[in-house]
């Protein structure tokens, strides 16, 4: 396996830290800054979902004054309608328990409760009772938009496109990693290149000065030569201040301390040459997060559409309740010879002139939802073919790799018999510059199939969700939830 070194980072580590591919994505996918933000994201979505959960459940409440005190002059209408100032001094102390359900189905809330009033008058030093020792009753919303309802069509997918998200997030951060990786390993071969050019500069001057000095070569020449030495170091000294940034940004990425030294290993391990269009499409399907996002566009297009057309026509809320009452002297009183209470109300809304405002509301509604059809339809369109893409571009890169690397061993030995042929005298520095150009443009063709190579593997595990190395969905825990569920 190849390995090219780094320029030295002098720290207190004796030995630098050899890094493949693997490495490297493995440290940004678990400790980088980047994968911790769509941990956080994750989290913040799973109790969203918790929440929604929630909110169909029965609640159980206890409220109540404890206590309220009064001590103020009030208005008292008398029995033949007279209002007489008396001062009041009372404290009321009163407690309710009640628990309540939401019925999705209906959009309505049913309830229970009981509750207590204790009223203790200070002017008359007496103390009374009153209560409701049970009640039950329901609200009922008719001809209306029923959010509950919507509501749990939408959130299992909002849950389920952030699950798949979460999954598609880290492989994103895979294949930046890649990037990353490649970008630091280019400049690190220029690097190489440039050190490598350095020498035999230096070289070919110590020859030319030579034959300056047996006076076989022309003062022309001998400058070229010289001035080839002077290009030489400048990009040396240009690849070494690329090679520190790229460092800084590879160490940055996948949270590695500053300090240590890297030496970067060529991922020669290329094992998956053709990828199945029909599997890779099946897969996407299934595991990204469109497929369910699709679904969640079209679902809230009907529901906005209903939303109009309920808002638009007859309102109507119904309120029933039965339970029953007392009031006594003592606590236990109120629950002796109780008396039935009542109470059904219906309440009306309804447009009468509103300049076509409603009509309005629902044909807005109505072309919207022609456009999400719309727009759902082409969005599925363009991501399957871009699946297919993907993949028809993956199959092509074994044939660009095996060319460019065998443009690469001949260019590197021509190279090589340029060299000896200049120092030899055989030919000129214009014609040993051209040989050395091309050396530095295979090299560079070389790693960069190979980059396309992997940064097409993690773009085809991004776009599918699908590991092909070992024939089975990816999937990712995330460690600040492994607590919670």
């Amino acid at each position: 396996m190849l390995l090219l070194t780094a320029a030295k980072v002098y720290t207190q580590d004796p030995l630098p830290i050899s890094l493949s591919l693997r490495n490297v994505v493995d440290l940004a996918i678990s400790q980088s800054s980047s994968v911790k933000y769509v941990q956080n994201q994750d989290v913040n979505y799973y109790w969203r979902w918790k929440n929604h959960q929630t909110r169909f459940r029965p609640q159980l409440t206890l409220s109540g004054n404890l206590p309220d005190f009064e001590n103020q002059t009030q208005p008292i209408t008398q029995p033949d309608g007279s209002i007489v100032f008396s001062q009041v001094s009372q404290m009321e102390t009163s407690a309710q328990l009640a628990i309540s359900q939401p019925i999705p189905q209906l959009g309505a809330y049913v309830y229970a409760a009981s509750g207590i009033v204790r009223l203790q008058d200070f002017n008359n030093s007496t103390v009374g009772f009153s209560g409701v020792p049970v009640s039950v009753g329901i609200t009922q919303p008719l001809f209306a938009y029923n959010w509950m309802k919507w509501s749990r069509m939408t959130e299992p997918l909002v849950y389920e496109e952030a699950q798949k998200r979460f999954i598609e997030n880290i492989e994103e951060i895979s294949y930046n990693a890649t990037a990353r990786f490649f970008n630091y390993l280019k400049i690190q071969t220029n690097y190489s290149l440039a050190e490598s050019n350095l020498a035999n500069s230096q070289d070919n001057l110590k020859i030319a000065q030579v034959k300056r000095e047996l006076g076989t070569i022309s003062d022309n020449d001998f400058a070229r030569i010289q001035l080839s030495v002077f290009n030489a170091q400048k990009a040396l000294n240009n690849a070494r201040i690329d090679l520190k940034n790229a460092d800084y940004e590879l160490k940055k990425y996948i949270g590695l301390d500053q300090d240590k030294e890297i030496d970067l290993i060529i991922p020669l391990d290329m094992f998956l040459w053709e990828v199945d269009p029909d599997l890779a499409l099946k897969e996407s399907l299934e595991n990204r997060k469109e497929t369910p996002q699709f679904e969640r566009r079209l679902i809230q297009a009907d529901r906005d559409l209903t939303r109009a057309k309920r808002e638009a026509g007859v309102g109507a809320t119904l309120r029933m309740s039965y339970g029953v009452s007392n009031s006594a002297d003592d606590l236990g009183g109120i629950y002796e010879n109780v008396e039935q209470q009542q109470n059904v109300a219906l309440a009306l809304s309804m447009p009468i002139m509103d300049w076509g405002r409603s009509e309005s509301r629902v044909k807005l509604a109505e072309s919207q939802r022609e456009l999400v059809l719309y727009d759902v339809d082409q969005d599925r369109q363009d991501f399957e073919r871009g699946v297919v893409v993907q993949v028809e571009q993956f199959n092509l890169i074994k044939s660009q790799i095996a060319t460019a690397e065998a443009a690469d061993k001949v260019a590197e030995e021509g190279y090589l018999i340029a060299l000896k042929k200049f120092q030899n005298g055989e030919i000129s520095i214009t014609d040993l510059n051209i040989s050395l150009q091309e050396r530095e443009s295979a090299k560079r063709d070389y790693i960069r199939s190979i980059e396309n190579y992997w940064e097409s593997y993690y773009r085809l595990r991004e776009v599918t969700l699908y590991d092909f190395e070992f024939n089975q969905k990816i999937y990712y825990t995330n460690p600040m939830l492994t607590s919670e569920q």
